[in-house]
């Protein structure tokens, strides 16, 4: 049996041998572990006439930072991805654009949004990057069309040699996932893809060192699986959806289920994301397995829900670390008297405030 051959059977009879479902108990335990009940408020504000969304926060060189997407205001209206600074994880001062829009024949001349990849997965870690071919990398969602998501949108990465810098990362020439791949799933991912969670597995648990978890959407919006070998060339891994959501009464339209962030903890694989209209509102809740295909999703309490003026029509798009013993749990809110008030913001295990 050739090498690639017999990794493929290692691999297939770990996963035959591994439970499938994580037991309530655990499931719990995580809860316990993740829940962030002291909601500290808003960190970061939009510019005047823009909206930021998308917290991904790694550490590096002793400090904090944040990569956000920013939406820019009208005409030119799409994404791009900027850079904040902090000390402490409660006070934030913007940097600057790191991942701006391509040039006018650009595939990503429009829209360039994204979040840090090879994040350090264990938790309560160093909450660091992996560097890869001596860089660090994002991933970003692209497209050429202005406006907020305005489809299609695929998925392209960036990267360099100091991720504390507020200037342009290197962008790959193409787009590394797009809805017209042959391997894209019909019907489930070929109107768009959106956020993109890449992380280094060494346990190669689905056979390659490079897993990646991003929502697409068909008719509704999923979690979906890809791998890679060299980080630059995707694979699709299963038929369908990894994580997947769906209203009591049976409906298949309009549905969320998005921007994961995944971390270890222990020997289970937790996947933070948020959900939107199965049930009324937007929330941040999880999901736990044991070899990354097999997902258990907790139907206790959500980790996060509106309740606040900041977040009272969403709080969503979650982006979890823990540091010296407390769970920061960041969050895009949304709220205000029409529900045009969009920030970051963050809630904690324990009370900060005090």
């Amino acid at each position: 049996m050739n090498r690639p051959s017999l990794l493929l059977a290692l691999t297939l009879a770990a996963q035959a041998q591994t439970p499938r479902a994580v037991p309530p108990e655990r499931m719990q335990a995580i809860y316990e572990e993740a829940k962030t009940p002291y909601k500290y408020g808003v960190v970061l504000e939009a510019p005047a006439g823009k909206k930021v969304d998308c917290p991904a926060v790694f550490r590096h060189g002793g400090k904090w930072y944040m990569a956000y997407v920013q939406l820019e205001q009208p005409p030119a209206v799409g994404y791009t991805t900027q850079l904040a600074e902090s000390a402490d994880l409660l006070h934030w001062t913007p940097l600057g654009a790191i991942v701006d829009r391509g040039g006018e024949s650009a595939w990503d001349h429009a829209n360039s949004g994204g979040g840090v990849a090879l994040f350090d997965t264990a938790w309560g870690g160093g909450s660091g990057l992996q560097k890869h071919d001596g860089r660090y990398w994002i991933s970003y969602l692209g497209g050429k069309s202005y406006g907020y998501e305005i489809v299609p949108l695929w998925i392209g990465l960036a990267s360099t040699k100091d991720p504390s810098k507020p200037r342009p990362w290197t962008k790959l020439p193409t787009p590394v996932m797009t809805t017209a791949d042959p391997d894209a799933r019909p019907g489930l991912e070929t109107v768009t893809l959106y956020k993109s969670f890449i992380f280094r597995d060494p346990t190669r648990t689905l056979g390659a060192p490079f897993v990646m978890f991003y929502n697409a959407k068909g008719t509704s919006e999923q979690i979906f699986t890809a791998v890679s070998q060299d980080l630059k060339t995707w694979k699709r891994y299963g038929p369908g959806p990894a994580v997947q959501n769906w209203p009591a009464d049976g409906s298949r339209r309009g549905v969320i289920t998005g921007d994961p962030q995944v971390v270890r903890m222990g020997d289970l694989w937790v996947m933070f994301y948020f959900g939107a209209f199965w049930k009324p509102g937007a929330f941040d809740t999880f999901a736990a397995s044991y070899d990354l295909v097999h997902w258990t999703q907790w139907t206790g309490q959500d980790l996060i829900k509106p309740s606040e003026p900041w977040d009272s029509l969403y709080a969503h798009k979650p982006w979890l670390i823990k540091h010296n013993g407390v769970v920061y749990h960041f969050y895009c809110s949304v709220g205000g008297p029409k529900g045009e008030h969009r920030a970051i913001a963050v809630a904690t295990s324990r009370d900060l405030k005090k």
